[in-house]
């Protein structure tokens, strides 16, 4: 099946947020503040390209003359989700029996958990990339951790699916390692809209076992019907300048340079190299199945009362340090990162009637 925000519903029971906003309240008023949804409020709008492969993402290591390049892309909208574990694979898949320094090609966050954890095991790391964190898709990502439009129902194998159970299991375990100010992760209350619901027994009941749908009495939400669950979130540009930081602490350097295709890598002195360019791989290695799919963004002024989030048919709420996300576009082969105008409207609009539609 498609997993998207609507089917990837539930939490941690043993691992949720103490003191985060309660579904309980008496019939009729909610506990939840409405987001004030104000063109006075908007701060700025940003736009992404997400990296998508109906087939999934990529981890393959390939020979590059008497180099190891080793394949790292392709996440669409589960970058920061499965970035911690999909990174795992890759390392040890280029790892083993190596020796000498390494090379990172990209410095989204595929590149910077692939170079930390190449640092852990006891290499040393040069990133070489074209744009800085601030640049990347990766640091205007919304960052639930959720897996999300990363693949077509139907066109991944047997195979590949465990590849990413165990890529999924593996940042799980991360992030909740992570958790904190430093890092910019928190938990917090998450209401879906529910579309449809998981299929019973499924990998997610692992994640998410707490997930319950809800009384239309314990939800302001307009729409129906509604799940809640605590997961993580990620407050992307703190924890992208982090980790860069902790690359460049390790030991780790950088250096700015575009290539612009296989050729160009084989020049370099590092014999083990990652390849995690993301939207970049489609040139850089000439795979046509990766296609770009424009996120965009409207952000907020903080609003600190607000400590859940919402996904569904309006889009999605996220609040983070840095401001209320509001999101919902998936703009299948759209290679510009810019925000529109029309689409920004959209997404205040539709948010700004959800809201309107607490009940109490």
């Amino acid at each position: 099946m498609l997993l998207d925000r609507r089917t990837l519903v539930g939490g941690s029971a043993a691992l949720a947020l103490t003191g985060c906003a309660t579904i309980s309240r008496r019939p009729g008023c909610s506990t939840l503040p409405p987001v004030h949804i104000d063109e006075g409020r908007l701060i700025r709008t940003v736009a992404g390209l997400r990296p998508y492969r109906e087939s999934g993402f990529v981890v393959r290591r390939d020979a590059l003359g008497d180099k190891a390049l080793v394949h790292n892309y392709g996440h669409g909208g589960a970058g920061i989700t499965l970035s911690w574990g999909s990174s795992r694979l890759a390392t040890d898949l280029g790892l083993a029996g190596h020796s000498g320094p390494v090379a990172i090609i990209g410095s989204g966050v595929l590149g910077l958990t692939t170079a930390r954890l190449v640092q852990e095991a006891g290499f040393p790391v040069r990133i070489y990339t074209a744009a800085l964190p601030p640049e990347t898709t990766s640091a205007v990502a919304g960052g639930q951790v959720s897996p999300f439009g990363h693949y077509r129902e139907g066109r991944v194998t047997d195979v590949w699916m465990a590849q990413f159970q165990a890529a999924m299991a593996y940042s799980w375990e991360r992030f909740q390692m992570l958790a904190g100010d430093r890092y910019g992760i928190r938990w917090l209350r998450t209401y879906e809209e529910v579309r449809r619901a998981a299929a019973p027994g499924s990998w997610i009941d692992a994640y998410y076992p707490n997930a319950r749908l809800l009384r239309a009495e314990e939800h302001p939400f307009p729409v129906s019907p509604v799940m809640a669950f605590d997961t993580m979130y990620v407050e992307t540009p703190r924890f992208m300048a982090q980790l860069m930081s902790d690359v460049l602490e390790a030991g780790g350097t950088l250096r700015l340079r575009k290539f612009e295709n296989v050729a160009d890598l084989a020049g370099l002195e590092e014999r083990l190299l990652f390849n995690c360019t993301g939207i970049g791989a489609r040139a850089l290695v000439g795979d046509a199945m990766l296609i770009p799919i424009r996120g965009q963004l409207a952000v907020l002024r903080p609003q600190p009362e607000v400590r859940y989030a919402f996904a569904g048919d309006a889009g999605y709420m996220f609040p983070r340090g840095d401001g209320i996300l509001l999101g919902g576009t998936f703009e299948r082969g759209e290679p510009d990162p810019t925000p529109t105008p029309g689409a920004i409207a959209r997404i205040m609009a539709s948010h700004r009637d959800l809201f309107a539609g607490f009940r109490c």
